[in-house]
């Protein structure tokens, strides 16, 4: 890998806003425009500060009652039962606090602008929240509501935008919430679907993805790729994974994304973590653009691939001209733009058996 490709942006980016010294009117400024979504009222401090009181009074209480016992105990098993007793108010006090402490860090909009004077001193904008990201990544596309908190972008030849993901799915007793952070990079060409699996980041047996997809779809790849990789690719698409997955371009991953899913999809590239990815960190931010800078130069050659299953390629020669090269028009044939998820026949055999069991104790009951 080009050690061009991976240094560059580490070396150009000005990370001094992360961690310099805020001016104090400078914030207030900034923090009034923030939306409520992200600088939340006065009264989720309020609310918790009176929790934190009330804590308070309650563990003064307790302790004046068993005086001595806590402090002084003539016996060490009555001493330990004491503080035993006094152990749930202790948490609500340490609860109550943390809660306060958070509103607090919240209201007072540091994070949010010191990733915006960030942004700015390297020419890239910043959005504190954006509803429902326009973007065709397997965890965008699970309905429910969801937001994208403190987008980094930055535009050029290959566009890129970098934050946290939050999305609530469900209701009632259903709901979940699901965090992730992530890169969106632009493609210079719309790619039929891939997804490359990072096992370091599976534990217990169970995928950090929140799809799977058929087995049918995994191809395995030369050297060492498969150890840190499974590859899924469409049906038919093998020999077009195999020209995007040059051996040099699987080094490039297995060094820069190993610990990263990756999905490929429409003209874009999506790295993917649970934790997130857009912090106050200056190093994680050299480490990101790193990544995006040896990754596009990496896939550059992708702009040439081209879906055979759109039109072959074939030549014209005209008498007294040069031969014209035809080559397929930009895109993907219907069948490689999506990857076909996963079916879990066990848990609807399961289902199946369990709608038997009952039918057939309907029946039972009905007979006799």
């Amino acid at each position: 890998m080009s050690e061009r490709g991976i240094t560059s942006t580490a070396t150009r980016l000005d990370t001094s806003a992360l961690e310099e010294h805020i001016d104090p009117a400078s914030l207030r400024a900034y923090r009034a425009r923030l939306p409520a979504s992200v600088r939340p009222s006065p009264a989720t401090v309020v609310w918790p500060g009176v929790l934190l009181v009330a804590a308070l009074v309650l563990l003064a209480f307790w302790t004046s009652l068993l005086g001595d016992d806590l402090f002084a105990p003539s016996d060490p098993s009555e001493g330990f039962a004491a503080w035993f007793l006094l152990l749930p108010y202790l948490g609500f006090v340490v609860v109550s606090a943390v809660l306060v402490v958070r509103a607090l860090v919240r209201r007072a909009g540091r994070r949010q602008y010191r990733l915006h004077r960030f942004a700015e001193a390297n020419g890239m904008t910043y959005a504190p929240v954006q509803p429902g990201p326009a973007f065709p990544g397997m965890i965008f596309t699970r309905g429910g509501t969801e937001l994208a908190y403190d987008v980094v972008s930055r535009a050029g030849r290959h566009p890129v935008s970098i934050a946290n993901h939050y999305a609530m799915t469900g209701e009632g007793k259903s709901r979940e919430q699901h965090r992730w952070g992530y890169v969106a990079i632009r493609l210079p060409a719309t790619l039929p679907h891939v997804v490359l699996d990072a096992k370091g980041n599976n534990s217990l047996g169970r995928r950090n993805l929140p799809v799977e997809f058929a087995r049918s779809q995994r191809l395995r790849l030369e050297g060492d790729f498969d150890r840190y990789f499974e590859l899924y690719c469409p049906d038919g698409y093998e020999t077009d994974a195999l020209y995007l997955f040059t051996p040099e371009v699987m080094a490039g991953f297995i060094d820069t994304v190993a610990e990263l899913d990756v999905e490929i999809v429409d003209d874009h590239m999506f790295l993917y973590s649970r934790k997130d990815l857009s912090t106050l960190d200056p190093e994680t931010w050299r480490w990101l653009f790193s990544v995006v800078d040896a990754l596009t130069e990496q896939v550059a050659r992708w702009a040439r691939w081209r879906d055979e299953r759109l039109g072959a390629t074939h030549v014209t020669q005209s008498t007294g001209a040069a031969p014209v090269i035809h080559r397929p028009p930009p895109g993907v044939a219907a069948q490689g733009r999506r990857l076909t998820p996963r079916v879990e026949w066990l848990w609807i055999a399961a289902g199946l058996l369990v709608l038997l069991i009952g039918v057939a104790s309907i029946i039972e009951d009905v007979v006799t």
